[in-house]
Formats: C-alpha cells, sequence, structure tokens
C-alpha cells in the first residue's frame, strides 16, 4: 500500500468499559462479561454494558429534547465518536468524513414501534426516521457538526472492517483528509434473541461457577457461556453483547499513531443459503491472502479471529488460517469468550484488542487454549471478521 494510514485514536463502550485503561485491564483477566438475563420469560446469557456507563448513556440521552428519542444503538454510537475525537485532537471545524454502520440497526425502538402498530393498527410519528440505518450516522455527524461526507452501512458482522475500508479508500482518493469510521449495536433485544435461538447458533451453557484454580485447561472452556476458538465443542455456543467502537482515520505517521494499516483484504463467497460459509472459508483464505500481499506469512504475529462460537464457523475460519499460514500458524486470539458478539461493532473490538497487543507487547489468550506458540514479539497483527453469506475482511495493523 503506498500511502500510509494511521489509527490515530480509537474508543469503545462495551462491556469491557470505556477506556482503553480499564479495557486494558478487562484483558488481563480470565473472567467473561456474561450475565443471565430474561427475555420472554427465559433466562439467556449476554454481555451488556455496565450500570455505570449505563447510566451515562442515560445521560446523553436525556441532554437534548433530541436525544430522548433516539435508539440505543446511536447513542452507543455518539458516546465513543465523541471520545475518539477528543483523543485524536480533532476539532468539529475540520473536514472529516464519517462512516458508522450496524448489522440490526434500531433494533429496540423498532420492535416498540412494530408492537404498538400491531396493537393499534397506527406507527408513531417518529418510527420511521428514527429506525432508519443512516439515522447513526447522521446523528453523529450532527452532534460532532462534522462537514465532511458521512454514510451509513450494514454488511451484519463484518460491518465495522467495511467501514474502515471504506474509509481508507475515501483517504487514498484525496477526497478526504481524516475519517472516523465505526459500528454500533445494541442487540439485547427479545426478537433479536429469538432470531439466534431460531438459528440454533446461542449458547445453551449452563450456569456453573468458574474456579481458574481447579479446573483444568481441557475443562475450562465449560465454565464459560461463549465457547469461541474452543475447538473441541460440539455445541453452537454464541452469545450476544452490546458495544460501540470508532476509530479516527489520517494520511501518514504521526506521534499520535496507534497502529498502521499496512494491509486490507475482502472477500465474499457464493452463497449456498443465507448464512451459509464453506468449510474451508475459501472467503477468509481470499481477505487474508489479500490483506498480507507481498508480506510472507511468517511475518504475521497474531490474528484475531472472527470466531463467533459456533462450531462451523470457528472451525472454518481456522481452517481458513491453516492453508494461508500451512506450518507457520500465528498466535491466535479471539475476544468474544470474554465480551460476546457486537454484531456490527466487532470488527473494531477486535482492532481495538489488535492495538493493544501492539502497544504492549503481550499476546491477549483466551483461557482454556494453549494450544498456540506466545510471539516474542508482537509488531504485525491480523483482524478478521466475516458476515452472513461469507462478506469477509482482513485488516493487517503494524508498528
Amino acid at each position: 500500500m503506498s500511502t500510509p494510514i494511521s489509527i490515530t485514536s480509537i474508543a469503545s463502550i462495551s462491556p469491557l468499559g470505556a477506556s482503553l485503561k480499564e479495557i486494558g485491564k478487562a484483558y488481563r483477566t480470565s473472567d467473561h462479561h456474561f450475565i443471565q438475563k430474561e427475555f420472554n420469560g427465559n433466562l439467556e446469557w449476554v454481555a451488556p454494558l455496565s450500570e455505570e456507563i449505563r447510566a451515562e448513556v442515560t445521560q446523553l440521552k436525556q441532554s437534548t429534547a433530541h436525544y430522548k428519542m433516539l435508539d440505543d444503538s446511536v447513542l452507543f454510537a455518539i458516546y465513543a465518536a465523541r471520545k475518539a475525537i477528543i483523543d485524536a485532537d480533532w476539532q468539529s471545524e475540520n473536514d472529516f468524513g464519517i462512516n458508522i454502520g450496524s448489522s440490526r440497526g434500531a433494533t429496540t425502538l423498532f420492535e416498540k414501534y412494530h408492537e404498538d402498530f400491531i396493537t393499534h393498527k397506527k406507527a408513531a410519528t417518529l418510527a420511521s426516521p428514527t429506525t432508519t440505518l443512516g439515522n447513526i450516522s447522521s446523528w453523529v455527524a450532527h452532534d460532532l457538526n462534522s462537514r465532511g461526507p458521512e454514510i451509513s452501512h450494514s454488511i451484519t458482522c463484518s460491518t465495522a472492517l467495511h467501514s474502515l475500508l471504506n474509509g481508507v479508500a475515501w483517504l487514498r482518493s484525496g477526497m478526504a483528509e481524516r475519517f472516523l469510521v465505526g459500528g454500533s449495536e445494541a442487540p439485547l433485544t427479545p426478537f433479536t434473541l429469538a432470531q439466534m435461538r431460531a438459528l440454533k447458533i446461542y449458547s445453551s451453557v449452563p450456569s456453573a461457577p468458574f474456579n481458574d484454580q481447579d479446573i483444568e485447561v481441557g475443562e475450562r472452556s465449560q465454565s464459560y457461556p461463549c465457547r469461541a476458538l474452543d475447538f473441541s465443542k460440539t455445541q453452537n455456543a454464541m452469545v450476544l453483547g452490546e458495544a460501540a467502537s470508532m476509530a479516527c482515520l489520517e494520511k501518514g505517521v504521526s506521534e499520535k499513531t496507534l497502529a498502521v494499516v499496512e494491509g486490507l483484504g475482502y472477500a465474499t463467497e457464493i452463497l449456498e443459503h443465507n448464512v451459509s460459509i464453506s468449510t474451508d472459508a475459501k472467503c477468509f483464505q481470499r481477505s487474508m491472502a489479500m490483506a498480507l500481499g507481498k508480506l510472507r506469512p511468517e511475518e504475521i504475529d497474531v490474528v484475531v479471529m472472527h470466531a463467533p462460537g459456533t462450531v462451523k464457523g470457528d472451525r472454518s475460519e481456522f481452517t481458513a488460517i491453516q492453508k494461508v499460514f500451512c506450518n507457520k500458524i500465528p498466535f491466535l486470539t479471539t475476544n468474544k469468550w470474554k465480551v460476546g458478539h457486537t454484531f456490527g461493532a466487532s470488527g473494531l473490538l477486535s482492532i481495538e484488542m489488535a492495538i493493544l497487543m501492539l502497544q504492549q507487547q503481550e499476546v491477549i489468550k483466551v483461557p482454556y487454549t494453549d494450544e498456540f506458540q506466545t510471539p516474542s514479539k508482537i509488531k504485525k497483527v491480523m483482524v478478521n471478521a466475516v458476515g452472513f453469506g461469507g462478506n469477509a475482511v482482513s485488516v493487517l495493523l503494524s508498528i
């Protein structure tokens, strides 16, 4: 890639916290962030925001009359976007673009308005403008008083990384000097959980106490509701979490550079059915190979896998990694065992995880796996994401 593109700040709001310091501390423990919550009379594992962060989101919601009508997905995005541009030292008068996506969009409001419509046979006045996909980027642009283009999209679980792809393209084209990219998701709603149950991919792991000292590594995954990267599991164990994550992209390298986007790859598989992915994840093979470019596979120190916690999804991605990296498998990790699958926000949470490893020169391990060799240094990290239908993205970061 010719012109270096830097990530000059990254900010998120998730069950891990709302600051890089807090998030880094959370990653250094073997605790997960799941609780059981009732949805339509059933207890489900979910990863919600903390009460402290929830209180701050509520305060944001009540700050103006307009924000009181917004969905959590939009509020999460505004919260994280404000933090990102402060950390990047961007001003509202700066000419920067915005591309923020979501897999599900305004789930809470959509379900509420639809239920009202079924009951009263009449739609609420603000039902349409507050549930359209475009209202995430639009409200962030309004809140930040930005002057550049603002774009929204949904590419399911690879949404956030497609935002990053698009931001890089705008910068390289010369049509923008800065771009704010990200994803936001508030999927902890009855209908969304029911959809995952209908697909038979949601975790049914019973509640169990976790004691790191008393459980062998091979058995430890049984104490985690989401068993992402556990290749021995025989049933799907995906859990949903809520989050928003934003990154500021700029041309060149400066003292504020957290990581450089060294490689980008993307690919789509031919659909066999609506949620299909091949057993060897050809989409990931192509996206990772494209991101590598002329680099040798052994130059990659860590791969942050998409690994949603499903049997086929985890295994097919691992098979793709084996085919691309052959006998030089990098250290493999994921964050979904800890924070769950945050759909459209998940790719940038993985980017954040990669940046922490690059900064701290310390891998973030999945506590119930010990089969991957820890690298002596961390200079290049690849991040994967894929959406329903095999829409894969791979991003290579370096320092």
